[in-house]
Order: C-alpha cells, then sequence, then structure tokens
C-alpha cells in the first residue's frame, strides 16, 4: 500500500452507511411487491401493521409490535419493480439531517427467476449515537431481509416472536 493509499485510509469518516442484501428466488416484480404493498409487508415485517402502499409521494406508516410506536414513512421514489427510495425521522442525536435515507434495490438474476435484493441505508452521523443508531437499524434491514425471503418463497413469517 502506497503513502497515498495510507493516508486516504485514515481520512474521518463524516456520514455513515451500509447495505445489506441477499437472492429471493422469485422474479423482482413479486419481490418488489411484498415490499410495496402494505399487506403483504404486514405479514412478515411490520408485526404492528402497515398503512400505505410504497407510492412515490406518498406517506405511509409503520407500526411494528415488538418495538412498539407507529411512525411515519415518506416514499421519495418508486420505480417498479427496480427501486423504493424512503425516508423517516432519525433517532435523536444520531445525524444532523433529521431524518434516515433507505433505498430498496432489486436486481433481476438468472434471468428473472430469481432477484438480489440490496438494501442500503444512509444520513448517519459518524459519532456513538450515529453508529449506535446504524448499526442497530443494520440489524433490522437484516432481518428485514431474511424474513422477506422466508415469506415470499415459503409463506413463513420469520418476524413473529424473534424480537420480544
Amino acid at each position: 500500500m502506497s503513502q497515498n493509499e495510507i493516508a486516504a485510509d485514515m481520512t474521518p469518516l463524516t456520514e455513515l452507511s451500509f447495505s445489506v442484501s441477499g437472492y429471493v428466488s422469485r422474479p423482482p416484480a413479486e419481490v418488489y411487491e411484498a415490499v410495496a404493498d402494505p399487506a403483504q409487508l404486514s405479514r412478515y415485517f411490520t408485526t404492528g401493521g402497515a398503512r400505505g402502499r410504497l407510492d412515490a409521494g406518498s406517506e405511509v406508516s409503520w407500526d411494528f409490535a415488538d418495538f412498539p410506536g407507529r411512525f411515519p414513512v415518506t416514499v421519495v421514489e418508486a420505480a417498479a419493480p427496480e427501486r423504493i427510495v424512503i425516508e423517516w425521522a432519525a433517532a435523536p442525536g444520531s445525524n444532523d439531517s433529521g431524518s434516515t435515507r433507505t433505498v430498496f434495490e432489486f436486481a433481476p438474476v438468472d434471468d428473472g427467476a430469481r432477484t438480489l435484493v440490496t438494501i442500503t441505508e444512509s444520513s448517519w452521523s459518524a459519532t456513538s449515537g450515529g453508529s449506535k443508531a446504524a448499526f442497530g437499524n443494520c440489524m433490522g434491514w437484516t432481518g428485514m431481509l431474511a424474513a422477506l425471503k422466508a415469506w415470499v418463497e415459503h409463506g413463513i413469517n420469520l418476524r413473529e416472536g424473534f424480537y420480544k
């Protein structure tokens, strides 16, 4: 490694982000729909229910019975069956912008028989509070991705009783 590469590695972090991804053995349109449709999302992820379809420009709400509290989610972009971008209020002390952005990407694999789902979240400050919130959400989105796969492929709700 050159001195320039070492110096570049030592640049202070100003924002934290993460991506989680996995393959779902269903076509992108079916997997996209399992995220966008509140009835399906409520069956495997939002244990207290989802209200409103994830359509661009809409504000929906998600509730988690195992983490009480309904909260609003703004849909910034929805381009079926490729991408959904959402934002919601950030945890206090976790970033300067006041909101968190999450991007869902649905890429066809094996001639569209399978889907690579990538969930990327950003906007976290490189602080103790920001890292705690980012790591917690990374765990949550990883769990959501596993639950999405189990639901879409097998009709199984992995989240039920998982956190509480």
